[in-house]
């Protein structure tokens, strides 16, 4: 573990707004990826200017969703930065209770889903050039099941603890020094009632 807060959680219609920005995202999942990066480096990744990158980052500190990180270099002159927690959670349920509150969270919701299946597709497009390892070991798979609110709520603790478990295991092979093979891995699920 890192000692950080574990999916801190976000109740704030301004945090929601400052995490529901296309770059933002792009610069929260890179520090997610990288733990702690630049300004310059994040920049790289993006493809944009340092000095915009860094207004944003910025931005992602003022709501607490990043924070200063301990220089990885001598370079005085440039700041470092890792996410405030591991994770974010945002509930349906804090944003209920105001019509532009709900709006903003369901707007927020189908972002946060675009930017996923995006993920998504991008690996569809890319799976020819990864390893026939990573392309028996990657998965997608629906399964429809008959369960009270309460089991779904259950369920998903459960899937929660697991990926926690595999997470916590990675980074402790990580701080090792255990790489070899070793690759970002996205899990996305989405649990949710229909009716037909």
């Amino acid at each position: 573990m890192t000692g950080k807060e574990r999916d801190r959680r976000i109740t704030d219609l301004g945090t929601l707004k400052a995490l529901a920005h296309p770059l933002r995202m792009k610069l929260y999942r890179g520090l997610t990826v990288a733990r702690v990066a630049t300004a310059s480096q994040l920049a790289e990744q993006v493809d944009e200017a340092v000095s915009l990158v860094s207004y944003h980052l910025r931005k992602l500190a003022e709501h607490g969703l990043i924070e200063e990180a301990q220089p990885q270099s001598g370079d005085g002159r440039e700041r470092w930065w890792q996410l405030a927690s591991d994770g974010v959670s945002i509930r349906d349920e804090d944003f209920r209770d105001a019509p532009e509150k709900a709006a903003a969270h369901t707007a927020a919701s189908r972002f946060f889903a675009e930017q996923r299946m995006d993920m998504y597709r991008r690996w569809l497009d890319e799976r020819a050039h990864w390893g026939p390892e990573w392309n028996r070991a990657a998965e997608s798979a629906e399964a429809t099941v008959r369960l009270t609110a309460d089991e779904l709520a259950e369920l998903n603790k459960e899937m929660l603890a697991l990926l926690r478990k595999y997470d916590e295991q990675g980074r402790a092979a990580d701080a090792a020094g255990d790489t070899e093979g070793r690759e970002n891995v996205s899990v996305h699920t989405y649990a949710f009632p229909f009716r037909i």
